[in-house]
């Protein structure tokens, strides 16, 4: 972390705002362990203390009971290397005034009241008895910013304008109201994506006079959704009425490494290109399905990759034919030379409209939709 925000951190320890019980997440292994402080006090501690752990403390906005984890994790603790590092992208000192959206535990907010002071934090939070439990610890250890339940994508005007705005919720659009509550020359802190990849990218915003922000993206994260702008995937169950059924088929000599892992910027920067699209990938005994499904109507594609064949089967139906629009922002993404994730940009407009871009924001990024 920063040397300036050492003091901070030193005094507002990420265990005070810890419930007793909560599910430590392997990033590595993609599972989550139950952590109880009166079952194994040593193994909470521990895990409490760990640099690279995020440790969930919600489950399917609240309805999940038992031990073992819920479907959708909606509410935790981010590791603290990520609480430094986006504390320090957002550039802040004092008497900086400061929008925080997505209190969780209210940790965050904690490191930024001791080093602002209470009077220039508002930290938003859509759950409710998350919101009380984080006003519950951040009063145990003396510290007083405005915590409001509520819609973050609507920000706080209570306490416009301000100098940051820092979401800590992934984004798919960064929300007008949270321009408007921001000065002009202030700064706008989110994870921002797309649909076509779970994956979010920080990016830091400038404000400008017109009321548009633009800046780069800084780095691959991953965070919870904004629970409005959350992908519900069972709106896909009527995509494919019969499979193949009368899907037109041809085949491609990509391969699923050719799409990209996660976190990479192949996949990221094909979300930028095809809109309006989200993807999957299935695999069992070597045999790999890659599914596309449009979001905005009922097109879909397939395709299908067997072990030792050098071409895939692709499988498309309805008026987009999302593999080829995937397979042209693939063959753009390659003429440009290949650019990784922080040679690209987003501009928001007042209208709230998202551009992405390529090296400076004259240089939109392709649709291919």
């Amino acid at each position: 972390m920063s040397a300036d925000w050492a003091d901070s951190f030193e005094a507002v320890p990420r265990r005070e705002f810890l419930p007793d019980e909560y599910w430590a997440f392997d990033m590595k292994a993609g599972s989550s362990v139950y952590v109880s402080r009166d079952d194994e006090p040593d193994v909470w501690e521990r895990y409490a203390a760990a640099t690279d752990f995020p440790l969930v403390t919600q489950w399917d906005d609240g309805r999940h009971t038992g031990r073992e984890p819920g479907r959708v994790s909606t509410s935790s603790s981010s590791e603290p290397r990520v609480v430094a590092g986006y504390l320090r992208d957002a550039r802040i000192s004092p008497p900086m005034r400061v929008l925080l959206v997505g209190t969780g535990t209210g940790w965050d907010t904690g490191l930024l009241s001791h080093r602002l002071g209470g009077g220039n934090v508002f930290s938003v939070e859509v759950d409710a008895a998350v919101t009380a439990a984080a006003r519950t610890r951040l009063t145990a250890l003396g510290l007083h910013p405005t915590v409001v339940c509520g819609d973050g994508s609507l920000g706080c005007s209570a306490g416009a304008p301000y100098d940051r705005a820092i979401v800590t919720a992934g984004v798919r659009q960064v929300a007008p109201a949270l321009l408007e509550q921001t000065r002009e020359g202030g700064l706008v802190l989110a994870p921002w994506g797309t649909h076509y990849d779970n994956g979010d990218a920080l990016v830091r915003l400038t404000v400008g006079a017109d009321g548009s922000a633009s800046g780069p993206f800084l780095r691959m994260v991953e965070f919870m959704k904004l629970r409005n702008q959350r992908l519900d995937w069972d709106r896909f169950g009527g995509h494919v009425k019969e499979f193949p059924g009368d899907a037109a088929v041809s085949s491609t000599v990509l391969t699923p490494s050719d799409l990209g892992e996660r976190w990479t910027s192949a996949r990221f920067v094909t979300g930028l290109a095809v809109p309006d699209c989200t993807h999957v990938h299935n695999k069992a005994n070597g045999h790999t399905r890659v599914w596309f499904f449009g979001l905005s109507d009922l097109s879909w594609a397939c395709a299908e990759f067997q072990p030792g064949e050098l071409t895939g089967t692709v499988y498309q139906h309805g008026p987009r034919h999302l593999w080829d629009e995937v397979e042209r922002a693939l063959r753009w993404w390659t003429e440009q030379g290949r650019p990784l994730l922080d040679s690209f940009g987003l501009t928001v407009t007042p209208d709230g409209a998202q551009r992405p871009w390529l090296a400076d924001r004259s240089n939109p990024v392709p649709s291919f939709a």
